[in-house]
């Protein structure tokens, strides 16, 4: 496999939760990890959804079946904030608690990372954003994703967004890691085609990003095409089917495979410059790396030609007979054509004011690059060409 840069025999990093349950039923296994951990008061942190679709009170009865009494905060948001993490650290500091579960979709699961480092180690959220690195040891998370999505089940990432500057706070390092994730597939059936279709973008991004990153290594490949092996065929399917068990389990595996890959390779332009249109316009962040995705694969291809015709062969939309440049191709095509399969919104589409937008742009990209994740691109991208990225999204 070439690579696309040389790295003679340099080692790599792997992080990982220590513990992984995977498949359908999975969940059920949250009572015996916890006692695993030697842990038995924990805070479930989760958000309004999951306690009206009555997961949460599944997960609280196996607990107090197993004699565990667990706490519920739901109180997350969306797209995480400063005052939300603070909320959550506050009930946290309501009791003594030595774990925290987390149960949902990305932001909840990002939501519990944060609460379990500020609840440990005091502080301001900024001060735990890139550049620094977090490898203090928070309290333990068990994290149990409801969404084949954010793969943040088993990265070592969490974005919380502060609501002063608007920025979207890029926090790295092993103490955001959940020690254990209970991946089961079976809570994602209930998820409306929406929140399908974004999260599964979201994965399939990731597991492109990490393979095409600077930071990519022969175990991140390893994941990322899996990944993409995994979603690519699935997506549709589970966008126009949610009973579909079979692409459901697909889904749910790709996505926390494309999660261990970009944690250990990290992502790279499109989330870079996704975060700051979600911060600035309330973009779903799935959907905003879903409208970035084609055109900035097609500003960089030139920089990484062979690893985006892999990407291609993976995903199964190009043969291993096609030339680089025919499986390049093909492959902005199916970007293009999965977002008008899964109705993606324009920009304009989803409401944005296009003059708002415009006068973003510079602003944006200053805070796509100071996230770093931009220099993890094949193509590193100036200020400039950035915004042009941002505005060809109207065209």
């Amino acid at each position: 496999m070439k690579r696309i840069r040389s790295e003679g025999n340099m080692s790599h990093q792997i992080i990982l939760p220590r513990v992984m349950h995977i498949g359908k039923g999975a969940s059920q296994r949250v009572a015996e990890t916890l006692k695993g951990l030697n842990c038995h008061k924990p805070l479930l942190v989760t958000d309004k959804v999951m306690v009206e679709l009555g997961y949460s009170a599944a997960i609280v009865q196996v607990l107090e079946e197993a004699g565990i009494s667990a706490d519920v905060f739901s109180d997350t948001v969306p797209e995480p904030t400063v005052r939300s993490i603070y909320r959550g650290v506050d009930a946290f500091k309501t009791h003594t608690y030595d774990s925290i579960i987390a149960l949902g979709g990305g932001s909840p699961i990002d939501s519990a990372k944060a609460i379990a480092i500020l609840g440990k180690f005091g502080g301001e959220m900024r001060d735990y954003k890139f550049p620094r690195v977090v490898d203090e040891a928070g309290l333990p998370i068990i994290a149990i994703p409801t969404t084949a999505g954010t793969g943040s089940e088993a990265t070592r990432f969490t974005i919380i967004t502060d609501e002063d500057t608007t920025e979207k706070m890029l926090c790295v390092g092993l103490g955001f890691m959940p020690t254990a994730a209970l991946v089961d597939y079976s809570l994602t059936q209930s998820l409306p085609a929406r929140v399908t279709a974004d999260t599964g973008i979201d994965a399939l991004t990731h597991a492109i990003e990490a393979f095409v990153s600077r930071k990519a290594n022969l175990y991140s490949d390893a994941q990322a095409l899996s990944a993409m092996a995994l979603i690519a065929p699935n997506l549709r399917t589970v966008f126009a089917d949610p009973s579909n068990e079979t692409a459901r389990e697909s889904m749910m595996l790709g996505s926390t495979l494309a999660g261990i890959a970009f944690s250990n390779a990290s992502v790279a332009l499109v989330h870079g410059m996704s975060r700051p249109i979600g911060a600035a316009f309330h973009v779903p962040h799935g959907l905003s790396n879903a409208m970035l995705l084609p055109a900035v694969t097609a500003f960089s291809i030139p920089s990484a030609s062979v690893r985006y015709a892999q990407c291609a062969r993976a995903m199964g939309v190009a043969t291993q007979s096609d030339s680089d440049e025919v499986a390049n191709q093909k492959l902005i095509n199916e970007l293009k054509a999965l977002n008008a399969d899964l109705q993606v919104p324009t920009p304009a589409d989803f409401g944005i004011d296009k003059e708002a937008f415009f006068a973003a742009t510079s602003t944006m990209a200053e805070q796509a690059l100071a996230s770093g994740s931009p220099g993890n691109n094949p193509r590193v991208p100036t200020i400039e060409e950035m915004v042009a990225i941002y505005v060809s999204l109207w065209e």
